[in-house]
């Protein structure tokens, strides 16, 4: 099973600008992010693709692997399947710019969702991580997830899911770790389906899987890496590194 990592990489970050090229340690960001993919020996290969002339320059000076996009793209799933539309790839595995602690053991068990005869019919997967964190369930900028009882994915929201009517039957809270795999095919879907109402009301790409009839398998991980999506999140990982 051939299988690539692609990281896409925004410049023009809207929540924190420039993000990417932030210094962690004796790095920026999407070094951290790419040199940690690459580390895990997982993929065939590990590529950037990106709009920025600075980020490209960034990691192909450090001896890296990036692609330019020719288009404007709205999402990173947009912007990957630009890049990958002639590869040869069984696998795609898309990990986002700002997770520059991303480990080997979360990108291996999420590959193992499409091996064995169960994988087979896997398109879509993604991680997931318990959690009692009130901070959490409660932020819009956490999405959360409610899984069937095969795993795959119910609904995705920033909102608090399940709401707990009942006092006495606890709910488990799922926080969603924004790293996805899937087939070519699914990917190059994608692309061609309209943007959907609940996906454009919650700003959530994996909507438009689950609306246009795509299950997406979540696998459970203990661990939930630190994303950089603002400026708070940025100083607790510096206080990490």
């Amino acid at each position: 099973m051939k299988t690539i990592a692609f990281i896409p990489a925004r410049y023009a970050a809207t929540r924190f600008h420039a993000k990417l090229m932030q210094p962690l340690g004796d790095k920026t960001i999407i070094r951290h992010t790419y040199e940690n993919t690459l580390s895990t020996l997982l993929f065939d290969e590990v590529i950037v693709v990106t709009d920025s002339d600075i980020i490209f320059n960034e990691i192909v000076q450090n001896g890296g692997y990036a692609m330019m996009s020719k288009k404007t793209h709205e999402c990173g799933s947009d912007r990957i399947a630009e890049a990958v539309s002639d590869i040869d790839v069984d696998v795609i595995v898309n990990v986002q710019g700002d997770e520059p602690f991303v480990k080997k053991e979360l990108l291996e068990n999420l590959l193992n969702a499409f091996k064995d005869k169960h994988g087979e019919k896997t398109e879509v997967a993604s991680l997931m991580f318990p959690t009692a964190d009130e901070q959490i369930i409660h932020n819009p900028n956490h999405v959360k997830v409610v899984v069937d009882k095969n795993s795959n994915a119910l609904f995705f929201s920033r909102s608090v899911i399940p709401f707990q009517r009942e006092k006495n039957t606890p709910p488990v809270y799922y926080k969603h770790i924004g790293i996805y795999a899937y087939r070519k095919k699914a990917l190059m879907d994608f692309t061609q389906w309209e943007i959907t109402p609940l996906e454009a009301s919650e700003k959530l790409e994996q909507l438009r899987y689950l609306e246009n009839g795509i299950k997406i398998k979540m696998v459970l991980t203990d661990e939930s890496p630190l994303s950089i999506d603002t400026p708070e999140d940025y100083d607790r990982a510096k206080n990490l590194i």
